[in-house]
């Protein structure tokens, strides 16, 4: 099963899909694309992503976003928890897209991340 963490209206999104689409998924592996702005996912859904991913919460935050600046996220002395409750009331801050196969993730910031999941 590949899960995609889609956003429609980011170029590198749908990239990523269609990427996917035409050349990693010839054996017509089940996916599942969740818009995750119409489908937020909660604290505990963005800890197991964050786990998969193998990285920071911090690095899941899109710093660019006008919700990162006046939610001052750039403040080193948040936890971890305050991140996530960030994610979790405003989903345009999850970095995207997000890509899960096989419970590894990546993110597909170029969207040529990918291919480490069907390698």
């Amino acid at each position: 099963m590949i899960t995609i963490y889609h956003n429609p209206r980011c170029s590198k999104s749908r990239a990523t899909c269609d990427l996917i689409a035409t050349t990693y998924n010839s054996a017509n592996e089940p996916t599942e694309i969740i818009e995750y702005q119409k489908q937020p996912l909660t604290a505990a859904q963005l800890k197991q992503l964050n786990a998969q991913l193998g990285c920071t919460v911090r690095e899941m935050i899109r710093d660019t976003e006008a919700e990162y600046k006046a939610l001052n996220l750039s403040d080193t002395t948040l936890s971890d928890a305050q991140l996530y409750e960030a994610l979790e009331t405003h989903p345009i801050l999850l970095q995207r897209p997000i890509v899960v196969r096989n419970g590894r993730a990546v993110i597909g910031r170029p969207p040529e991340n990918v291919e480490a999941l069907f390698a």
